[in-house]
């Protein structure tokens, strides 16, 4: 089970992603901006497997948040969620920083799907016996 500190300014996205995640197995901290999310980050930063941040929020944005994050713990793997998917890209269209990008709306799938990837967790599947 990993640990997945989300940094989400809209409430009823930060809380269906927060149930999605929780469903998906994996333990959920939740946070309405990113200033809050940094002192999360902080104070818990040591069990924190993924960063899913919103990238424009109020307080501290999701870029700088990530900045800081992993420089206090670089294993903190990133993953942002926007609307604003061109905040994201640099001058030239390259990508700010290293981590992924998942623009809104999304599908839940594709969620599960990411996070499963960047924290490299193999998906589970039962045999019959």
């Amino acid at each position: 089970m990993s640990h997945i500190l989300i940094a989400e300014d809209d409430p009823s996205m930060r809380q269906f992603l927060m149930m999605a995640l929780e469903k998906a197995g994996h333990h959920v901290t939740s946070c309405a901006d990113g200033l809050a999310a940094f002192y999360a980050v902080e104070a818990i930063g040591e069990t924190i497997d993924l960063l899913l941040a919103d990238i424009v929020m109020p307080g501290m944005d999701g870029i700088e948040l990530s900045q800081k994050a992993t420089k206090m713990h670089p294993h903190i793997k990133i993953l942002f969620i926007t609307g604003f998917s061109a905040v994201a890209m640099g001058p030239n269209g390259d990508q700010a920083t290293p981590a992924r990008v998942l623009s809104k709306p999304f599908h839940l799938n594709d969620l599960v799907a990411q996070i499963t990837e960047i924290l490299g967790n193999p998906v589970e599947t039962k045999t019959s016996e």
